[in-house]
């Protein structure tokens, strides 16, 4: 089992971050991937129950479920459809910091092969990295 804890700080307020990062078809530059929304969430477009998918390269695409959104607080989500990772949660925890805002992302999964899921988490935990401080200029 892998585990990513990400922290970054960001100038914008809490408000502006969770929106941009809630929105599905913003994450695509976050994690290299093409994203499409499947479904909306029972109560608002990117809350419980919505749906995205994603293709990252030449893999086959995989889909993401909302389980769990608190507006400016937490988006919960996990994996539902067409991975080879097993067990598959994500976190992401905004607060205000500062006069800004502070986004801690946790991400854990296992992968049917074993080794995969190493080899998963390091590419993704580079990625997530290096794009996160360009919500600054996105949102």
């Amino acid at each position: 089992m892998q585990r990513i804890e990400i922290t970054q700080d960001f100038a914008l307020p809490v408000e502006r971050v969770y929106a941009y990062l809630a929105e599905h078809e913003n994450l695509g530059p976050l994690f290299g991937a093409r994203i499409s929304r499947v479904r909306d969430g029972h109560d608002s477009r990117n809350g419980v129950g919505s749906v995205r998918s994603l293709k990252l390269g030449p893999l086959p695409a995989f889909e993401e479920t909302v389980t769990q959104a608190v507006p400016n607080e937490l988006i919960v989500y996990r994996i539902t459809k067409g991975s080879p990772l097993r067990n598959h949660h994500g976190e992401m925890h905004f607060a205000p910091a500062g006069s800004g805002s502070r986004l801690t992302y946790v991400i854990e999964f296992g992968a049917v092969v074993p080794g995969l899921d190493k080899v998963i988490a390091t590419g993704l935990e580079r990625g997530i990295r290096k794009n996160l401080p360009a919500v600054d200029q996105r949102a």
